[in-house]
Parts: C-alpha cells; structure tokens; sequence
C-alpha cells in the first residue's frame, strides 16, 4: 500500500490536495462565504454535465437552465406536498431530470448543431414562462420556500470537534454540496476513462468514422443528454438546498449562458475543467461589479457599464482572451505550460551533463 502510494502519479496527489483544502475550507471562512461556495460547487456540477455533452460527445445545448429548474422545483414540490427529507429527493430529482433529458436527446438526433442549439435555447427562454402556470404546485411566480435543514448530531459533533466551534446550516449544506461534486466527478472520470467515453469522443471526432467502428451513435448521443441532464438535475437540487427558495425568475436564459461560459473557460473535454470554470463564472461577475466602482482611475462611462451589466461585460472580456490565448480553457494552457516547462528542464538536464551532441552527419 505504502510502494503504490509512493509511485501514485503526481495528478492523484494533486487531487488529494485540492479535496482536502475543499474539505478544510469551510473551517477557515464565514458562513457566508460556506453558502457561496457551495453555489459555486453546484454551477460545478452543472457544468460537468455540459461538459460530457458539448465537451465529449460534441453536441452543443444552451438551455441547460431548463434542466436545472426542473431539479430544483421536483425537489422543492417533493418537500413541500409530500413532506419528504430533502437530501432524499436529490437522487429522485436527478434521475427524473436524466430520463428528460434522454427522452429530449432523442428528437435531438435529428438536428444538425445548429438547429439543436436553437432547440436547447428555446427551451431555456420557455421555461420560466412553463413554471408558472400550475400554480397550485410550482407556487407560480411567488416560488416554493424551503426550510434549510439543521446539521444532523453527528457532523455536528465531528466538526465541534475538530474546529471548537458549532456547524451551521451554511456549512451542512456546503459539506452536502461537496460529497455530490465529489461523487459525481469520479462517475464522470470512471465513465469518461472507459468505452462510453471512448465512444462519445470517437462520436465528436468523426460520426462516420465512428458508426464504421461500430459505435451506435443514436444510443450514445441519447446517452450523453441524459447523463448530462442528470447532472443537471442533481445541481438544480443542491440549488434550491442552497438558497432555500425556487423561482421562475431564478432561472433566466443567462443561467445556460452561464453554464456554456464556465465550460469554455475551464477547458472542453477535461475533468478538471468544469471546477475551474465553475469558480470563473461564478465569482467573476461579483469581483468585476463591485471592483470597478472603487477604481477611480477609470473613466465614469465604463465604470457605470460594468456596474449596470457586470456579468455581460466581465464574460465578453474573458472569453475574447480566452479565445486569444487559451483556445483549450484553463485547462489546456496550464497543461501547455507545463509542458513547455518539462520539456525545457529535461534540455536543461542533458546540457548539464556535458556530452557533446552527435553530429547529424554521422547518425
């Protein structure tokens, strides 16, 4: 155990770093901050979903804020008529929001990318429009509350334990937030590592090349919305956990925008793609409207429109640099720089060790 430890490949320490700093975080930060960042795991969930689908299989969906809301409000309907334990109906509001995304994939097969862009967007304007109208059970435009559920005794107790202090909801619910994003990003991994996720990057490469390998592309594409929409559907969940309210308004057409952004600016086709991305998207927009105002360097004009339309203009900035310097997100330029960086110190190394090279003639 202790030789496989030693020789594990420095990417799986890495990741034992950063979970552990999740895990220690709210330790260190306010409630507040706790309720933030839970949000930010959410949007990390969701965007992992995208990510299998636009990142992977190669199928683009801006409307994935329609699948978010209906995790949200089949959870928040699930509470407050049935009076179910929240935490249970996040499984049920995932599943749910997956077999609607498998049964939305399969008219999808017959759209080219364009037109199932299209599709996807006009679902995510019709939505909040569709929330509405039942009122005796989505609660219309006035919404569902939810009741933040306390801590149960034994996390409480550990985390007395360990810090002297009492968990709050906040932190309950960030800690339940990072064991889904935990979990899910290892199905993504394992899924991704193995023949479906072989199949569904044959499928974005090349579908002729892929149905001459015997790869079912109307099964696999299906797949891939349902899976994508079950994520989803467990971030919608988590969502409304969060802030303890669902709303129409809370998912306007930005919410998909959103989501798209964050995977572009992660990296398409990574696992840790949607986490980075998730964190841009999210805090970027806070940052840029409330720094802007306090630079008096600026000129009034731009200060007052990046104030009025902060996460408009903060996403059209970064995607311009984006699309200019990292084409592949976060992702693909930190892996380049890397190895750039390896490859210089590897030519370092062999200058270092004072052997002439050989000359081309004679080899």
């Amino acid at each position: 155990m202790i030789e496989r430890l030693r020789t594990a490949p420095p990417r799986y320490w890495l990741v034992g770093l950063v979970v552990l700093f999740f895990l220690g975080f709210p330790t260190v930060i306010s409630s507040f901050l706790a309720s933030e960042w839970s949000q930010a795991l959410v949007l990390a969930i969701a965007i992992m979903g995208l990510n299998i689908l636009v990142g992977y299989s190669g199928q683009l969906s801006l409307g994935h804020g329609a699948f978010i809301a209906l995790g949200a409000y089949t959870s928040a309907i699930i509470v407050h008529h049935f009076k179910v334990d929240y935490l249970l109906t996040i499984p049920i509001a995932g599943i749910l929001t997956g077999v609607v995304g498998f049964l939305f994939g399969v008219p999808a097969l017959r759209l080219s990318a364009l037109y199932l862009a299209l599709a996807t967007f006009a679902l995510a304007v019709v939505t909040p429009s569709l929330i509405k109208r039942p009122t005796e059970l989505t609660g219309g435009v006035q919404g569902i509350l939810i009741a933040q559920p306390d801590p149960p005794q034994f996390a409480s107790n550990v985390y007395s334990t360990i810090t002297g202090s009492a968990m709050t909801s906040e932190q309950w619910i960030y800690y339940v937030t990072l064991f889904c994003a935990l979990l899910l990003f290892w199905l993504a991994w394992n899924l991704l590592r193995h023949r479906p996720g072989r199949a569904m990057r044959a499928i974005r490469d090349s579908e002729v090349a892929a149905a001459a390998s015997g790869v079912n592309i109307a099964g696999y594409k299906t797949l891939a919305f349902g899976i994508s929409a079950f994520y989803a559907g467990v971030a919608g969940s988590l969502f409304g956990l969060g802030i303890g309210f669902v709303s129409p308004d809370a998912f306007p057409v930005g919410l998909s925008i959103q989501l798209l952004v964050g995977t572009v600016i992660g990296g398409l086709a990574s696992i840790p793609g949607p986490l980075l991305g998730a964190i841009f998207a999210y805090f970027l927009p806070i940052y840029a409207s409330q720094w802007a105002p306090n630079q008096t360097w600026l000129p009034a004009q731009i200060t007052a429109t990046v104030k009025n339309a902060g996460p408009a203009v903060s996403y059209g900035v970064i995607l311009i640099l984006v699309m200019i310097f990292a084409p592949n997100g976060i992702v693909g330029l930190v892996t380049r720089g890397y190895g750039a960086l390896s490859r210089r110190l590897r030519g370092a190394g062999d200058r270092e060790t004072g052997h002439v090279p050989p000359d081309p003639q004679t080899v």
